[in-house]
């Protein structure tokens, strides 16, 4: 008996140890952190990190809205931190428990998505635009135009998100990647189909792998994704397509209601410590906000055009917004294009 109640006893302190252990549950994009790092936060911290990622803003947004997830600190983009923001979706961060925060470029301070910095602290920056395999395309890339062209039949890998996607055909037919019209929102879905039979594949992380193993001559693709790929097949190169680009901005933003919202600061503010950024930059291949940062880097990469663009290579270039109602029908005409 005397043996049995000291199991019990033991049993009970090493369950509440457990409860005591603070976790931090982080949602996060594919292949966009040097996970090393975590362990190195649980070790410095004493907090548990649980981390799970997702493919898309939209699918990060959906699993958020329907209540069922539990998590701390998520990594949305420009137009989706407004649109979460102005939802009531997210808590407002005390930057004065992040004090890393100062080494933020102050060129990506008081964006129009959160100008305030009330509801995000800046993560990762890029474009969008084509990386292609040199020894398979021999014209200009220099338009989205090649996106459609025959001769690459099968040899073109899409993204699979929305805004992206139905962005590059607004481009090509010299819309605003923001529009509401609902005519050019028709017009761009019917492109998309007519590119359809092109298409090898309509991909995410996938589309950087595919294009270093040579299984594809096209590729619409984030900046970070070019450089990794660039820097795996030397035949592959990147450009921005003269009729303009996105220029996005990612964040770190804390869901209402987390339950580790004190964790979740101490994490943005490990993320922005200057080894810590430099390695998640240089892991990731994205271009980082963070000064420090930036100057750790090879210089191959800190002054690649491809990674921080000068101001003439992005005077075509427009930051996705926040769409209101007319997201519903972005919503309609890709559901028919991925249908058709």
């Amino acid at each position: 008996m005397i043996i049995l109640m000291s199991l019990l006893l033991v049993a009970l302190i090493l369950s509440g140890c457990k409860k005591d252990t603070p976790t931090l549950y982080v949602y996060n994009w594919g292949d966009y952190i040097d996970e090393d790092v975590l362990g190195e936060f649980e070790k410095e911290t004493g907090i548990k990190v649980v981390y799970d990622t997702f493919a898309t803003n939209e699918d990060m947004y959906v699993k958020i809205k329907s209540g069922g997830s539990t998590y701390d600190l998520i990594f949305p983009s420009d137009y989706m931190i407004t649109r979460m923001r102005d939802e009531g979706m997210l808590e407002k961060i005390n930057l004065d428990n992040i004090p890393n925060f100062k080494y933020i470029d102050e060129r990506f301070v008081g964006q129009d998505y959160d100008p305030n910095n009330e509801y995000s602290v800046p993560y990762m920056w890029g474009t969008m635009g084509i990386l292609y395999n040199t020894t398979m395309v021999h014209e200009p890339v220099d338009s989205w135009d090649i996106l459609w062209d025959p001769k690459y039949s099968k040899e073109i890998l899409m993204l699979d998100s929305q805004r992206d996607s139905i962005g590059a055909a607004l481009l090509k037919l010299g819309y605003s990647l923001n529009t509401t019209d609902i005519q050019e929102l028709e017009e761009a879905g019917r492109l998309l189909k007519e590119q359809k039979p092109l298409v090898l594949a309509y991909v995410v992380d996938e589309a950087k792998d595919k294009m270093v193993a040579g299984e594809a001559a096209l590729a619409l693709v984030w900046s970070g994704e070019a450089i990794y790929g660039m820097q795996e097949n030397p035949d592959l190169d990147y450009a921005i397509p003269k009729e303009g680009t996105n220029l996005w901005f990612d964040g770190m933003a804390i869901p209402k209601n987390a339950k580790n919202k004190e964790g979740a600061e101490k994490f943005i503010d490990f993320l922005n410590r200057p080894d810590i950024a430099f390695r998640n930059a240089d892991y990731t291949g994205y271009a980082t906000p963070h000064k420090e940062a930036r100057k750790m880097l090879d210089p191959e990469i800190a002054q690649s055009k491809v990674a921080y663009p000068d101001e003439e290579d992005l005077v075509n270039a427009e930051v996705f917004v926040s769409l209101g109602k007319t997201l519903k029908d972005y919503d309609r005409i890709w559901t028919e294009v991925k249908a058709y």
